[in-house]
């Protein structure tokens, strides 16, 4: 008698998770998105972050063999200044905390929260984009001046696009997340986003102690 009441209150006398009539297992009642592991846009980004990580300790080892093979690093100049990337590093470290609201938002579809917690990732990611301008201005040595110029304006550039392109993807996130169409799936690209940038922030860390750091031991 129950089974006969959820047949008719399915659609087409289906049970949802269960098999029909016909034999076919009935997956409708099953939810289209998921945070965390269960995502595969989850999966995918932490392929990414795999790859991107593996370029930035490619490239921190290509300076540490130019630097051994050099008679004296840096190479006749003298080492960045150390006020601008000290700021952006706060900076970075800053913007966990907007960075962390916003995901816990997105994973509890507060839509509110989200739209707040974009707008404050955005202008923090802007922030840093300035301020960056002044960090290439303080290198003190041009790209092409020498292997250790090289090296460093590598580096600082190669972080430099994970930052645009972050912010950009944050710009049209926000854009959506105002705007719509409003997807249960929107908010997993939120959640995603989030752990991309906490990539970006941490990454950053050992890049600022080569860059600024290492030529001065």
């Amino acid at each position: 008698m129950t089974t006969n009441k959820r047949l008719s209150s399915s659609p087409a006398g289906r049970i949802p998770g269960n098999v029909t009539p016909g034999g076919a297992l009935d997956v409708s009642g099953l939810p289209s998105y998921a945070f965390g592991p269960r995502s595969l846009m989850w999966w995918g980004t932490l392929g990414v972050i795999a790859i991107e990580a593996t370029v930035f300790a490619m490239m921190v080892a290509t300076y540490f063999y130019l630097r051994s093979q050099a008679p004296g690093w840096p190479l006749g100049v003298q080492p960045p200044l150390l006020v601008w990337g000290t700021v952006n590093t706060l900076i970075l470290l800053a913007s966990v905390v907007p960075n962390h609201f916003t995901k816990h938002a997105a994973e509890s579809h507060d839509l509110a929260g989200v739209r707040l917690g974009m707008c404050l990732c955005i202008l923090f990611a802007l922030a840093f984009l300035v301020v960056r301008i002044f960090e290439f201005r303080s290198l003190n040595v041009a790209w092409d001046a020498n292997a250790y110029g090289s090296a460093v304006w590598t580096l600082l550039g190669l972080h430099t696009v994970h930052l645009v392109t972050d912010f950009a993807d944050s710009l049209v996130l926000a854009v959506l997340m105002f705007t719509g169409p409003l997807e249960g799936r929107r908010f997993v690209d939120v959640a995603e986003n989030a752990m991309y940038w906490d990539f970006v922030v941490f990454a950053w860390l050992p890049i600022y102690a080569v860059i600024y750091w290492a030529p001065r031991f």
